[in-house]
């Protein structure tokens, strides 16, 4: 009797063990899956209706009211029929040239971002497609941690799986940041050609196209050599892009 009442314990111990372990991994399982939700809600519902703002427009409003109080974006939403086929075809042509092949991730430009990268030592390329640059801008931060770069992810996926090529390039092309407080392609067409995005020509869109990577800069500096002949090389570039 003494060998059975001694052994009660040690084989309550391991229950009460898995027990305490259990709850507070459920706890943090739902957080995450709760987490996810409100990402794919969002997607879900943009499906219909279009983003009215973004993180990184979020983000940008409040820097430039840290100068400017009464601070405002120029920002207009337009449908994907209201825009230039030449401006898609750039944006294409620059920042995804498999956009309508690939399901979300670019291996090919992933590996030469890195073998690039790892040549110069430095982060020189990047390989993120459209619908990765539109989970950034839409719901993450800038900051280059395995945390964010694992969202951006998980965003990409739902985003491929959720919405057509289609909308993901009208969605893009009207978020994206294209100079100082101008956010889509309607407001960059009016500030710069004062035209509407229908009616840009294919210079004026290869030009375009050839700011995104750093459109407050070329902002200020729009004869920049380098510029123009970054626009000369998306010109060319145009007639084999492939639209949705």
């Amino acid at each position: 009797m003494k060998h059975t009442r001694a052994s009660q314990p040690a084989a309550a111990k391991p229950k009460l063990i898995s027990t305490w372990l259990l709850r507070p991994l459920l706890l943090l399982l739902t957080a995450a899956l709760l987490y996810q939700s409100w990402f794919l809600l969002h997607i879900v519902y943009w499906r219909t209706y279009p983003p009215t703002t973004s993180a990184f427009m979020q983000h940008r409003l409040e820097t430039m009211r840290q100068q400017t109080p009464d601070a405002k974006l120029r920002h207009t939403w337009v449908n994907y029929e209201q825009i230039s086929s030449h401006l898609k075809r750039a944006v294409i042509a620059t920042e995804d040239a498999r956009f309508t092949q690939h399901q979300g991730f670019d291996y090919k430009a992933i590996e030469t971002a890195w073998k690039k990268n790892l040549k110069q030592r430095k982060l020189a390329a990047g390989g993120s497609t459209i619908s990765q640059q539109l989970a950034k801008n839409l719901f993450l931060s800038s900051e280059k941690t395995v945390w964010r770069k694992a969202q951006e992810v998980l965003v990409t996926l739902m985003l491929e799986e959720f919405l057509t090529k289609r909308r993901i390039l009208e969605i893009y092309l009207n978020i994206i940041e294209w100079g100082e407080g101008v956010f889509g392609i309607e407001a960059a067409a009016r500030h710069y050609f004062g035209v509407p995005a229908s009616s840009l020509t294919a210079e004026q869109s290869a030009w375009l196209a050839s700011i995104i990577s750093n459109p407050r800069f070329y902002d200020t500096h729009r004869q920049s050599p380098r510029l123009r002949k970054k626009a000369g090389i998306i010109l060319s570039r145009l007639p084999t892009a492939k639209i949705p």
